[in-house]
């Protein structure tokens, strides 16, 4: 069942890296992401953090326990004229480095440990996965890449990604 979140919407999502450089990423059952490996993502509740929500996140999609290192990053979009479409990026490092990926099958196809360079070699990676592993993010300035089209099937009429290069 699907919520009505207004025309408003704050999503999160982390770059969960574990001690060999490798990203945690999903493909996803659903969306325009379906089938498209992608970083474990939703929506902020009412009541948490922006930090608190990608940790949630994280754990609900993978199984995975992580903490937060700080923020990478901030997508925002404008989809068919009218919602706001905005997503905070964070970095984060596993728990424990024995714990298992454990998918939520109702919502994730698969999930595994992939390193950037073959996220970025991927043909099934997502336009915005596909920046984030393509550019050293890690350098620590903001700044806007733009110029980019997710693809016509989420109908943005604006769109930008913000990253720490």
């Amino acid at each position: 069942m699907r919520k009505d979140r207004g025309k408003i919407w704050l999503g999160v999502s982390g770059v969960t890296v574990n001690q060999l450089g490798q990203w945690l990423v999903v493909k996803k059952a659903y969306s325009g992401l379906k089938g498209r490996w992608s970083l474990p993502a939703g929506f902020v509740q009412a009541g948490e953090t922006v930090d608190e929500a990608v940790i949630r996140e994280i754990k609900e999609e993978t199984g995975i326990d992580c903490k937060v290192s700080g923020l990478i990053g901030f997508r925002t979009g404008v989809i068919r004229d009218e919602i706001s479409d905005n997503m905070a990026i964070f970095y984060c490092q596993m728990q424990d480095e024995q714990q298992q990926i454990c998918i939520q099958e109702n919502e994730i196809l698969e999930a595994k440990w992939l390193y950037p360079q073959e996220l970025a070699q991927d043909e099934m990676t997502s336009v915005m996965l596909k920046e984030m592993a393509s550019n050293q993010f890690e350098r620590h300035q903001l700044e806007v890449i733009e110029g980019i089209n997710p693809g016509d099937i989420f109908g943005y009429t604006s769109y930008r990604l913000f990253f720490k290069k």
